[in-house]
């Protein structure tokens, strides 16, 4: 999904052909701006960041960046930490509970946080927090991020074969605020899948009426 531009260059811990247990690498963009994309993990690849620049293409004439550019920042962080999770090239499947908080506006500090929260046999839900804080020059309000955009993003890995869904490695929820977090994408993800078969039934409603 993303331009030569804002491609960055995958390194150890990055890439479909690590294995489960490398610690994580970086990851930085391939243009010669300043701003950089930094990537990290767990030693269990559950988690993983990307922290860079809004530039001036990502903004609209109002100087806040446009909701697809959010969104295809989240498919970005989301296909890395399902890779890197699972070892395989890996596909979106859906989207859910995506909630706009606050506007992103030029020159803010990006930050993309992916957690996995619940896989299946050959799914992988990760809960993703869009922040965005003004570098300023006050180390005090440059330090306070704010929420933007948040949602479940669902996975699933193909293997380099016939490109058919594969198992992935499977995690537990083992503390309260894991639990927490697992059911609540469960949660996000069946309120999804019953909006769409809300919307499905009207099709076919109109078809017979038509």
């Amino acid at each position: 999904m993303a331009s030569a531009r804002r491609s960055p260059i995958w390194r150890r811990g990055c890439g479909g052909n690590d294995t489960h247990g490398d610690a994580g690498g970086t990851c930085e963009r391939s243009s010669g701006t300043a701003a950089r994309t930094e990537h990290t993990m767990s030693g269990e690849q559950r988690e993983l960041t990307l922290r860079f620049l809004a530039e001036p293409t990502d903004v609209n004439y109002g100087g806040k960046v446009h909701g697809g550019v959010v969104m295809k920042w989240i498919d970005q962080a989301g296909y890395a930490a399902a890779v890197g999770w699972s070892g395989r090239y890996s596909v979106t499947v859906a989207v859910g509970g995506i909630r706009f908080v606050s506007p992103i506006r030029i020159s803010d500090l990006v930050t993309v946080r992916t957690q996995l929260v619940h896989t299946g046999t050959t799914s992988m839900h990760f809960a993703v927090d869009v922040m965005a804080r003004d570098p300023g020059v006050n180390a005090e309000e440059a330090g306070r991020s704010r929420l933007c955009t948040h949602c479940v993003i669902v996975f699933v890995a193909l293997d380099g074969v016939e490109g058919q869904p594969t198992p992935v490695p499977s995690w537990v929820p083992a503390s309260e605020e894991d639990k927490r977090l697992a059911e609540y994408a469960m949660k996000v993800m069946e309120l999804s899948k019953g909006i769409e078969q809300t919307v499905e039934r009207y099709r076919g409603a109109a078809r017979q009426a038509g």
